[in-house]
């Protein structure tokens, strides 16, 4: 794939996201309805309000919490907790009771709203987590693959987009030509496979061509991956590995990466 190719992909995926995003005020705030889905097929909402300072406090109105505690996931366990405050930490998110939240100027609006959304979709993967795989995140799991297999491996990275937004990569792997982002996807939906590749293009774009090598282990073990998702990584040079054949993947990791 071209350069010119990627930016035309992703020049597309803003004007879908200009062109699904609806605003309407509700009293003193207004709302703003995403094109992200929640597990239920529903729009993911943010709640902007303005101060007397001039800063924008932004919030899902406690929705995404208490919809988990609705549907019997509740967070009463150290683990739970823990995991929870690793995400909320991770995109710089705020709880108060049930209500995820974050204050910004009008200048940083579009990164905080970016991670706010990105908080509220990583959450709601809480939902599929049965009793195992919180004791044993997947994510974990990864990680404990790659060091297993002697892969040099960070997590947490972030990285700079074209756009100006920050990414937070699950892991970083160096290479003498180029670096490398891992994704552990628990659960890959749509929204997931869009953010991913927003993510990828937008770093790619920054960086240059071949300048970022992006792969993403799919959790597909009891769950049935769609093929259009996988396509959707695909698309944008995301190269999906597969946790049921985990040996493998790591393999084509240590292969391409020449570790």
């Amino acid at each position: 794939m071209t350069k010119a190719e990627c930016k035309i992909l992703i020049g597309n995926y803003v004007s879908w996201l200009n062109e699904e995003l609806r605003v309407e005020e509700l009293g003193t705030s207004c709302v703003i309805s995403t094109p992200f889905l929640d597990r239920h097929n529903d729009e993911i909402e943010v709640y902007v309000e303005k101060h007397d300072d001039g800063q924008l406090f932004l919030t899902d109105d406690g929705y995404t919490l208490s919809d988990l505690r609705h549907c019997g996931v509740e967070l009463d366990t150290a683990k739970r907790e823990a995991h929870l405050d690793k995400i909320l930490n991770g995109f710089g998110v705020r709880l108060s009771g049930d209500e995820l939240h974050v204050h910004t100027s009008a200048k940083d609006f579009p990164q905080r709203k970016h991670n706010l959304i990105q908080a509220i979709l990583t959450i709601n993967d809480m939902f599929v987590m049965g009793e195992e795989s919180v004791l044993q995140l997947f994510k974990e799991d990864v990680e404990k693959l790659l060091r297993q297999h002697h892969i040099p491996v960070f997590r947490d990275l972030k990285l700079s987009g074209h756009s100006g937004f920050d990414h937070k990569f699950d892991f970083g792997i160096p290479g003498s030509e180029s670096e490398a982002v891992l994704q552990a996807v628990n659960r890959l939906t749509r929204d997931h496979a869009a953010s991913i590749a927003f993510m990828v293009s937008d770093v790619m774009r920054a960086r240059g061509e071949g300048a970022l090598v992006a792969y993403a282990f799919l959790n597909d073990e009891g769950n049935e991956l769609n093929s259009d998702h996988i396509d959707a990584l695909t698309a944008y040079n995301i190269r999906p590995l597969r946790w049921s054949k985990r040996e493998e993947g790591v393999e084509r990791l240590r292969a391409e990466r020449k570790i």
